[in-house]
Protein backbone atom coordinates (compact mmCIF):
# COMPACT_ATOMS: atom_id res chain seq x y z
CA UNK A 1 0.00 0.00 0.00
CA UNK A 2 1.28 3.41 -1.30
CA UNK A 3 1.75 6.07 1.89
CA UNK A 4 -0.73 8.27 -0.05
CA UNK A 5 -3.56 5.50 0.14
CA UNK A 6 -2.59 4.99 3.83
CA UNK A 7 -3.38 8.18 4.59
CA UNK A 8 -6.84 7.97 2.81
CA UNK A 9 -7.54 4.98 4.53
CA UNK A 10 -6.37 6.30 8.27
CA UNK A 11 -8.85 9.63 6.65
CA UNK A 12 -11.62 7.73 6.19
CA UNK A 13 -11.13 5.85 9.09
CA UNK A 14 -11.65 8.67 11.54
CA UNK A 15 -14.51 9.96 9.10
CA UNK A 16 -16.31 6.64 10.19
CA UNK A 17 -15.43 6.83 13.38
CA UNK A 18 -16.71 10.81 14.03
CA UNK A 19 -19.98 9.75 12.44
CA UNK A 20 -20.50 7.05 14.76
CA UNK A 21 -19.83 9.00 17.83
CA UNK A 22 -22.29 11.67 16.40
CA UNK A 23 -25.20 8.98 15.98
CA UNK A 24 -24.16 7.43 19.62
CA UNK A 25 -24.93 11.04 21.07
CA UNK A 26 -28.08 11.32 19.08
CA UNK A 27 -29.14 8.31 20.22
CA UNK A 28 -28.59 8.47 23.76
CA UNK A 29 -29.93 12.25 23.69
CA UNK A 30 -32.98 11.43 21.79
CA UNK A 31 -33.51 8.36 24.67
CA UNK A 32 -32.88 11.04 27.17
CA UNK A 33 -35.34 13.90 26.39
CA UNK A 34 -38.22 11.42 24.93
CA UNK A 35 -38.52 9.95 28.54
CA UNK A 36 -42.04 11.49 29.85
CA UNK A 37 -40.94 9.68 33.62
CA UNK A 38 -37.75 10.44 35.65
CA UNK A 39 -37.03 6.43 35.14
CA UNK A 40 -33.92 4.27 36.20
CA UNK A 41 -30.95 6.63 34.78
CA UNK A 42 -28.92 4.25 33.15
CA UNK A 43 -31.51 1.59 32.22
CA UNK A 44 -33.21 0.51 28.46
CA UNK A 45 -36.67 2.68 27.68
CA UNK A 46 -39.16 2.01 29.53
CA UNK A 47 -41.60 -0.96 28.20
CA UNK A 48 -45.34 -1.54 29.74
CA UNK A 49 -44.17 -4.33 31.86
CA UNK A 50 -46.35 -7.83 32.49
CA UNK A 51 -48.01 -6.71 35.64
CA UNK A 52 -48.75 -2.95 33.92
CA UNK A 53 -50.54 -5.05 31.42
CA UNK A 54 -52.48 -7.08 34.04
CA UNK A 55 -53.84 -4.14 35.78
CA UNK A 56 -55.04 -3.03 32.97
CA UNK A 57 -56.86 -5.50 31.42
CA UNK A 58 -60.43 -6.07 32.28
CA UNK A 59 -59.75 -9.94 32.31
CA UNK A 60 -56.62 -12.46 32.38
CA UNK A 61 -56.50 -16.51 32.20
CA UNK A 62 -53.53 -18.69 31.56
CA UNK A 63 -54.49 -21.23 28.61
CA UNK A 64 -53.67 -24.22 26.63
CA UNK A 65 -54.21 -24.31 22.84
CA UNK A 66 -56.51 -26.65 21.93
CA UNK A 67 -56.77 -26.59 18.38
CA UNK A 68 -56.40 -24.23 14.97
CA UNK A 69 -58.26 -23.73 12.09
CA UNK A 70 -56.23 -22.70 9.32
CA UNK A 71 -57.69 -20.36 7.00
CA UNK A 72 -57.51 -19.51 3.11
CA UNK A 73 -55.83 -16.68 2.09
CA UNK A 74 -57.11 -16.64 -1.33
CA UNK A 75 -60.50 -16.19 0.01
CA UNK A 76 -59.84 -13.91 3.13
CA UNK A 77 -60.36 -16.67 5.61
CA UNK A 78 -57.65 -16.07 8.28
CA UNK A 79 -58.37 -18.88 10.26
CA UNK A 80 -59.09 -19.46 13.80
CA UNK A 81 -57.70 -20.99 17.14
CA UNK A 82 -59.26 -22.36 19.86
CA UNK A 83 -58.05 -22.30 23.37
CA UNK A 84 -58.85 -23.31 26.88
CA UNK A 85 -58.95 -21.74 30.49
CA UNK A 86 -57.03 -23.16 32.66
CA UNK A 87 -56.98 -20.80 35.56
CA UNK A 88 -58.12 -17.01 35.92
CA UNK A 89 -56.52 -14.49 37.04
CA UNK A 90 -58.77 -12.12 36.57
CA UNK A 91 -62.30 -12.82 35.55
CA UNK A 92 -64.09 -8.98 35.87
CA UNK A 93 -67.67 -9.23 34.94
CA UNK A 94 -67.68 -11.71 32.17
CA UNK A 95 -68.10 -15.22 33.92
CA UNK A 96 -64.73 -16.91 33.07
CA UNK A 97 -64.35 -20.00 34.37
CA UNK A 98 -61.54 -22.62 34.19
CA UNK A 99 -62.14 -25.05 31.39
CA UNK A 100 -64.03 -22.73 29.16
CA UNK A 101 -62.86 -22.40 25.54
CA UNK A 102 -61.82 -19.01 24.08
CA UNK A 103 -61.54 -19.09 20.27
CA UNK A 104 -60.12 -15.97 18.79
CA UNK A 105 -59.74 -15.16 14.93
CA UNK A 106 -56.71 -15.98 12.77
CA UNK A 107 -54.95 -19.03 12.97
CA UNK A 108 -51.81 -19.55 15.70
CA UNK A 109 -49.42 -22.86 15.20
CA UNK A 110 -49.22 -24.68 18.47
CA UNK A 111 -49.32 -27.90 20.02
CA UNK A 112 -51.93 -29.32 22.28
CA UNK A 113 -51.01 -27.93 26.19
CA UNK A 114 -48.84 -24.89 24.89
CA UNK A 115 -49.59 -22.25 27.56
CA UNK A 116 -50.46 -18.89 26.43
CA UNK A 117 -51.63 -15.54 28.69
CA UNK A 118 -54.73 -13.90 27.64
CA UNK A 119 -55.37 -10.25 28.02
CA UNK A 120 -58.81 -8.73 27.42
CA UNK A 121 -60.47 -5.33 27.08
CA UNK A 122 -63.78 -4.72 27.78
CA UNK A 123 -65.30 -2.37 25.44
CA UNK A 124 -69.15 -2.73 24.03
CA UNK A 125 -67.60 -6.89 24.01
CA UNK A 126 -64.43 -8.16 25.69
CA UNK A 127 -61.87 -8.54 22.92
CA UNK A 128 -58.82 -10.74 23.66
CA UNK A 129 -55.62 -10.09 22.49
CA UNK A 130 -52.64 -11.56 21.33
CA UNK A 131 -51.91 -14.42 23.27
CA UNK A 132 -48.70 -13.97 25.03
CA UNK A 133 -46.34 -17.62 25.37
CA UNK A 134 -45.67 -18.19 28.50
CA UNK A 135 -44.41 -21.32 30.97
CA UNK A 136 -46.34 -22.31 34.01
CA UNK A 137 -43.30 -20.83 35.93
CA UNK A 138 -43.84 -17.80 34.21
CA UNK A 139 -47.36 -17.49 34.67
CA UNK A 140 -47.04 -18.25 38.85
CA UNK A 141 -44.49 -15.19 38.50
CA UNK A 142 -46.51 -13.11 36.88
CA UNK A 143 -49.96 -14.21 39.40
CA UNK A 144 -47.53 -13.71 42.51
CA UNK A 145 -46.39 -10.06 41.37
CA UNK A 146 -47.44 -6.96 44.10
CA UNK A 147 -50.47 -5.38 42.78
CA UNK A 148 -49.51 -1.86 41.61
CA UNK A 149 -50.86 -0.06 45.19
CA UNK A 150 -47.97 -1.57 46.60
CA UNK A 151 -44.88 0.28 47.59
CA UNK A 152 -41.93 0.34 44.79
CA UNK A 153 -40.29 -1.15 47.83
CA UNK A 154 -42.66 -3.88 48.24
CA UNK A 155 -42.56 -4.55 44.18
CA UNK A 156 -38.90 -4.15 43.67
CA UNK A 157 -37.74 -6.34 46.25
CA UNK A 158 -39.79 -8.77 44.64
CA UNK A 159 -38.85 -8.03 40.79
CA UNK A 160 -34.88 -8.20 41.84
CA UNK A 161 -34.71 -11.85 42.44
CA UNK A 162 -35.82 -12.61 39.06
CA UNK A 163 -33.01 -10.46 37.48
CA UNK A 164 -31.64 -13.16 35.80
CA UNK A 165 -33.95 -16.09 35.78
CA UNK A 166 -33.43 -18.31 33.37
CA UNK A 167 -36.63 -17.81 31.87
CA UNK A 168 -36.02 -14.92 29.53
CA UNK A 169 -39.85 -13.55 29.96
CA UNK A 170 -39.70 -13.54 33.11
CA UNK A 171 -35.83 -11.88 33.65
CA UNK A 172 -36.57 -9.42 30.73
CA UNK A 173 -39.84 -8.38 32.58
CA UNK A 174 -38.26 -8.27 36.18
CA UNK A 175 -35.58 -5.30 34.22
CA UNK A 176 -38.50 -3.70 32.81
CA UNK A 177 -39.85 -3.01 35.74
CA UNK A 178 -36.27 -1.68 37.16
CA UNK A 179 -36.27 0.41 33.75
CA UNK A 180 -39.53 1.95 34.52
CA UNK A 181 -38.99 2.80 38.10
CA UNK A 182 -37.32 6.10 39.34
CA UNK A 183 -34.22 6.30 41.09
CA UNK A 184 -35.17 7.31 43.81
CA UNK A 185 -37.41 3.96 44.19
CA UNK A 186 -34.35 1.92 43.74
CA UNK A 187 -32.62 3.59 46.55
CA UNK A 188 -34.11 2.22 49.69
CA UNK A 189 -33.71 -1.14 48.25
CA UNK A 190 -30.27 -0.76 49.08
CA UNK A 191 -30.31 -2.86 52.00
CA UNK A 192 -32.13 -5.72 50.55
CA UNK A 193 -29.86 -6.14 47.48
CA UNK A 194 -28.33 -9.56 46.92
CA UNK A 195 -24.73 -8.41 46.80
CA UNK A 196 -22.48 -11.40 45.61
CA UNK A 197 -25.32 -11.51 42.83
CA UNK A 198 -24.68 -8.34 41.52
CA UNK A 199 -21.06 -8.47 41.72
CA UNK A 200 -21.44 -11.64 39.87
CA UNK A 201 -23.58 -10.45 37.21
CA UNK A 202 -21.92 -7.14 36.84
CA UNK A 203 -18.61 -9.60 36.21
CA UNK A 204 -19.92 -12.12 33.79
CA UNK A 205 -19.45 -11.74 30.34
CA UNK A 206 -22.76 -13.67 29.22
CA UNK A 207 -25.00 -11.43 30.86
CA UNK A 208 -26.56 -8.81 28.53
CA UNK A 209 -24.89 -6.15 27.59
CA UNK A 210 -28.10 -3.57 28.32
CA UNK A 211 -28.41 -4.76 31.73
CA UNK A 212 -24.90 -3.64 33.04
CA UNK A 213 -25.95 0.19 33.56
CA UNK A 214 -28.71 -1.39 35.90
CA UNK A 215 -26.24 -3.40 37.51
CA UNK A 216 -23.49 -1.10 38.26
CA UNK A 217 -25.99 1.38 39.55
CA UNK A 218 -26.83 -1.12 41.93
CA UNK A 219 -23.79 -2.49 43.19
CA UNK A 220 -22.63 1.48 43.72
CA UNK A 221 -25.67 1.80 46.26
CA UNK A 222 -25.10 -1.55 47.96
CA UNK A 223 -21.18 -2.44 47.54
CA UNK A 224 -17.63 -2.19 49.03
CA UNK A 225 -13.82 -1.14 48.83
CA UNK A 226 -13.83 -4.04 46.86
CA UNK A 227 -16.64 -4.15 44.61
CA UNK A 228 -15.37 -0.30 44.18
CA UNK A 229 -11.98 -1.90 42.51
CA UNK A 230 -13.66 -4.62 40.35
CA UNK A 231 -15.78 -1.29 39.14
CA UNK A 232 -13.07 0.36 38.43
CA UNK A 233 -10.63 -2.64 36.56
CA UNK A 234 -13.92 -2.75 34.46
CA UNK A 235 -13.90 0.90 34.04
CA UNK A 236 -10.25 1.12 32.94
CA UNK A 237 -10.58 -2.05 30.91
CA UNK A 238 -9.03 -0.72 27.13
CA UNK A 239 -11.80 -1.45 24.42
CA UNK A 240 -12.34 0.46 21.02
CA UNK A 241 -15.65 -1.33 21.36
CA UNK A 242 -18.62 1.02 22.19
CA UNK A 243 -19.46 -0.81 25.55
CA UNK A 244 -23.32 -0.43 26.96
CA UNK A 245 -23.44 0.10 30.42
CA UNK A 246 -20.58 1.40 31.26
CA UNK A 247 -22.10 4.91 32.01
CA UNK A 248 -23.59 3.04 34.87
CA UNK A 249 -20.90 1.47 35.94
CA UNK A 250 -19.07 4.66 36.27
CA UNK A 251 -22.04 6.37 38.28
CA UNK A 252 -21.92 3.60 40.66
CA UNK A 253 -18.22 3.55 40.90
CA UNK A 254 -18.27 7.33 41.97
CA UNK A 255 -21.55 6.36 44.35
CA UNK A 256 -19.17 4.24 45.89
CA UNK A 257 -15.62 6.79 45.45
CA UNK A 258 -16.80 10.20 45.84
CA UNK A 259 -13.68 12.67 44.56
CA UNK A 260 -11.13 9.93 44.73
CA UNK A 261 -12.85 8.10 41.71
CA UNK A 262 -13.82 11.45 40.40
CA UNK A 263 -10.17 12.33 40.06
CA UNK A 264 -9.28 9.14 38.21
CA UNK A 265 -12.73 9.49 35.87
CA UNK A 266 -11.01 13.08 35.15
CA UNK A 267 -7.37 11.16 34.80
CA UNK A 268 -8.88 8.66 32.23
CA UNK A 269 -12.32 9.44 30.63
CA UNK A 270 -12.17 13.09 30.55
CA UNK A 271 -8.71 14.34 29.76
CA UNK A 272 -7.21 11.32 28.27
CA UNK A 273 -7.45 11.55 24.54
CA UNK A 274 -6.81 7.93 23.65
CA UNK A 275 -9.95 6.80 24.58
CA UNK A 276 -12.69 6.04 22.40
CA UNK A 277 -15.33 8.86 22.53
CA UNK A 278 -18.33 6.64 23.87
CA UNK A 279 -16.34 6.28 26.62
CA UNK A 280 -16.08 9.68 27.25
CA UNK A 281 -19.28 10.77 26.38
CA UNK A 282 -20.01 7.75 28.88
CA UNK A 283 -18.15 9.78 31.56
CA UNK A 284 -20.18 12.85 30.99
CA UNK A 285 -23.73 10.71 31.68
CA UNK A 286 -21.66 9.28 35.01
CA UNK A 287 -21.24 13.60 35.96
CA UNK A 288 -25.02 14.36 34.88
CA UNK A 289 -26.09 11.46 37.33
CA UNK A 290 -24.05 12.63 40.19
CA UNK A 291 -25.11 16.62 39.47
CA UNK A 292 -28.95 15.05 40.02
CA UNK A 293 -28.71 12.25 42.51
CA UNK A 294 -25.25 12.04 43.58
CA UNK A 295 -24.29 13.54 47.67
CA UNK A 296 -20.50 11.94 47.94
CA UNK A 297 -19.25 15.12 45.05
CA UNK A 298 -19.16 18.88 46.00
CA UNK A 299 -20.89 20.81 43.45
CA UNK A 300 -18.15 22.71 42.41
CA UNK A 301 -15.88 19.22 41.95
CA UNK A 302 -18.62 18.16 38.91
CA UNK A 303 -18.27 21.62 37.12
CA UNK A 304 -14.43 21.49 37.31
CA UNK A 305 -14.84 18.02 35.95
CA UNK A 306 -17.30 18.80 32.86
CA UNK A 307 -15.03 21.87 32.22
CA UNK A 308 -12.02 19.37 31.37
CA UNK A 309 -14.34 18.55 28.04
CA UNK A 310 -14.11 22.15 26.97
CA UNK A 311 -11.10 21.80 24.90
CA UNK A 312 -12.91 19.09 22.85
CA UNK A 313 -14.67 21.18 20.57
CA UNK A 314 -16.63 17.68 19.59
CA UNK A 315 -18.17 17.81 22.61
CA UNK A 316 -18.33 21.63 23.44
CA UNK A 317 -21.88 22.34 22.71
CA UNK A 318 -23.54 19.99 24.91
CA UNK A 319 -21.04 20.76 27.97
CA UNK A 320 -21.91 24.28 27.77
CA UNK A 321 -25.61 23.29 27.69
CA UNK A 322 -24.28 21.43 31.15
CA UNK A 323 -22.72 23.56 32.22
CA UNK A 324 -25.19 26.93 31.59
CA UNK A 325 -27.94 24.59 33.63
CA UNK A 326 -24.95 23.72 36.30
CA UNK A 327 -24.79 28.11 36.52
CA UNK A 328 -21.42 27.80 35.90
CA UNK A 329 -20.13 31.23 35.15
CA UNK A 330 -16.35 30.97 35.80
CA UNK A 331 -16.49 30.42 32.04
CA UNK A 332 -17.98 33.21 30.71
CA UNK A 333 -15.06 34.97 29.48
CA UNK A 334 -13.42 31.95 27.96
CA UNK A 335 -16.90 31.25 26.23
CA UNK A 336 -17.18 34.39 24.44
CA UNK A 337 -12.94 33.75 23.32
CA UNK A 338 -13.95 30.84 21.91
CA UNK A 339 -16.75 32.15 19.64
CA UNK A 340 -14.85 32.42 16.83
CA UNK A 341 -11.92 30.20 17.68
CA UNK A 342 -10.44 27.43 15.05
CA UNK A 343 -12.04 24.57 15.63
CA UNK A 344 -15.05 26.40 17.55
CA UNK A 345 -16.38 28.61 14.81
CA UNK A 346 -19.23 25.69 13.60
CA UNK A 347 -22.85 26.68 14.39
CA UNK A 348 -23.90 24.44 17.29
CA UNK A 349 -21.46 25.54 19.30
CA UNK A 350 -22.02 29.28 18.52
CA UNK A 351 -25.62 28.58 19.31
CA UNK A 352 -24.35 27.27 22.39
CA UNK A 353 -22.78 29.82 23.48
CA UNK A 354 -25.42 32.03 22.93
CA UNK A 355 -27.78 30.55 24.76
CA UNK A 356 -25.09 30.09 27.97
CA UNK A 357 -24.90 34.22 27.85
CA UNK A 358 -28.97 34.20 27.66
CA UNK A 359 -29.28 31.54 30.44
CA UNK A 360 -26.58 34.11 32.50
CA UNK A 361 -28.03 37.44 31.24
CA UNK A 362 -31.33 36.36 33.57
CA UNK A 363 -30.00 34.58 36.62
CA UNK A 364 -29.84 37.47 38.33
CA UNK A 365 -28.90 36.14 41.93
CA UNK A 366 -30.07 38.14 45.14
CA UNK A 367 -28.28 41.73 46.08
CA UNK A 368 -25.79 40.44 48.38
CA UNK A 369 -24.35 37.54 45.88
CA UNK A 370 -21.91 38.23 42.83
CA UNK A 371 -23.85 39.72 39.85
CA UNK A 372 -21.04 40.46 37.43
CA UNK A 373 -21.70 37.13 35.01
CA UNK A 374 -25.01 39.03 34.39
CA UNK A 375 -23.16 42.00 33.31
CA UNK A 376 -20.77 40.25 30.99
CA UNK A 377 -23.36 38.09 29.84
CA UNK A 378 -25.56 41.16 28.73
CA UNK A 379 -22.07 43.00 27.07
CA UNK A 380 -21.48 39.96 25.84
CA UNK A 381 -24.83 39.21 23.92
CA UNK A 382 -24.62 42.72 22.59
CA UNK A 383 -21.24 42.34 20.81
CA UNK A 384 -22.50 38.74 19.44
CA UNK A 385 -26.27 40.62 18.36
CA UNK A 386 -23.89 43.17 16.21
CA UNK A 387 -21.46 40.65 15.47
CA UNK A 388 -23.77 37.34 14.40
CA UNK A 389 -27.14 38.60 14.32
CA UNK A 390 -28.24 35.27 12.59
CA UNK A 391 -26.69 33.32 14.90
CA UNK A 392 -28.14 34.74 17.73
CA UNK A 393 -31.40 34.55 16.44
CA UNK A 394 -31.51 31.26 16.20
CA UNK A 395 -30.36 30.77 19.36
CA UNK A 396 -33.35 32.50 20.90
CA UNK A 397 -35.73 30.89 18.52
CA UNK A 398 -36.01 27.78 20.93
CA UNK A 399 -34.66 29.31 23.99
CA UNK A 400 -36.27 28.92 27.20
CA UNK A 401 -35.12 28.53 30.90
CA UNK A 402 -36.30 25.92 33.42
Amino acid sequence: MSEESGMTSVRQHRRIQTVMAAFIVTVAISVFVTRVAPACPFCSAPSLTLSEQVAQADAGALVQWAKGTQGDSEAGDIGSTEYTVVEVINAGDNGLEKGDSITLPRYRAGKEGDLFLLLGTKGTELEWGSPIEITETGFNYVRQTPSPEATALVRLSYFVQFLEYPDELISNDAYAEFANAPYKDIVPLAGQLPREKVREWLSDPDVAPTRLGLYGLLLGLCGTSEDAELMEQKILHKSDDFRLGIDGVMGGYLLLTGEDGLAIINEQKLANRDVPFSETYAAMQALRFMWTYGQRIDKERLRESMRILLDRAELADLVIADLARWEDWSIIDRLYGLYDAPGYEIPSIKRAIVRYMLVASKNKPEESADSSHVRKAEEYLAELREQDPKTVKQAERFFFVN
